[in-house]
C-alpha cells in the first residue's frame, strides 16, 4: 500500500464515528454501560473511558475491548486500544454521572462560584445539591446549623468532582 494510501484510510477507518459505532454495537450486550469520553491520537493511541449506572466490571472492559480489536484490521492500520473506567479524580462528563452519584458529596465549580454538597436530584436542566453551614445566630451570640439548597444549571457548571472521604 502507498503513503498517501494509508494515510487516507487511517482518515476513513481510524476515526470517531468507527470507534463510536463499535463501542455502540458492543454496548447493547450491557445497557448499563455508557461511554464517558473517546480520544484518538494522532499515533492511532485509542482511549475510551467506560462508565456504569452501578460501575464497570473489569469482564466488561475486557469484552469491550475485544470486540472492538476483532472489528479493527491491524494489517491495515495500526493502533494500541485501552478501555478503562472513570479515574475518581476526573470531572464528571456526562448527566448519566450524575445521577450515579446522587447521594455522594460533590465539589461544583461554576461561572460565579464554588459549591461543596450532597447531590439530592438531577433533572435534564440541573442539578440540586444541600450541605449545612454554620451562621450566627439572628438573637443573641453562638451560631446555628443551617441547611442550604442549590439548584444549579449545567449550562453553568464548569467542573463537578466526586469528593473522596475515607
Amino acid at each position: 500500500m502507498k503513503r498517501a494510501e494509508k494515510s487516507f484510510f487511517f482518515i476513513t477507518i481510524m476515526n470517531n464515528k468507527t470507534i463510536l459505532n463499535l463501542v455502540n454495537e458492543a454496548l447493547i450486550e450491557n445497557k448499563s454501560i455508557f461511554i464517558v469520553d473517546l480520544k484518538i491520537s494522532d499515533s492511532n493511541k485509542i482511549i475510551l473511558i467506560l462508565d456504569g449506572d452501578n460501575g464497570v466490571p473489569l469482564k466488561e472492559c475486557i469484552r469491550i475491548n475485544r470486540f472492538i480489536e476483532s472489528n479493527l484490521d491491524r494489517e491495515q492500520e495500526d493502533f494500541s486500544l485501552e478501555v478503562t473506567s472513570p479515574n475518581i479524580a476526573e470531572p464528571l462528563k456526562n448527566k448519566r454521572q450524575y445521577n450515579k452519584n446522587i447521594g455522594r458529596i460533590v465539589k461544583i465549580k461554576t461561572i460565579t462560584e464554588n459549591f461543596e454538597g450532597t447531590l439530592v436530584q438531577v433533572d435534564l436542566e440541573s442539578v440540586i445539591i444541600n450541605w449545612k453551614v454554620r451562621e450566627p445566630k439572628k438573637i443573641g451570640k453562638g451560631k446555628v446549623t443551617v441547611k442550604k439548597t442549590a439548584t444549579i444549571a449545567f449550562k453553568q457548571i464548569i467542573e463537578t468532582k466526586v469528593k473522596i472521604i475515607f
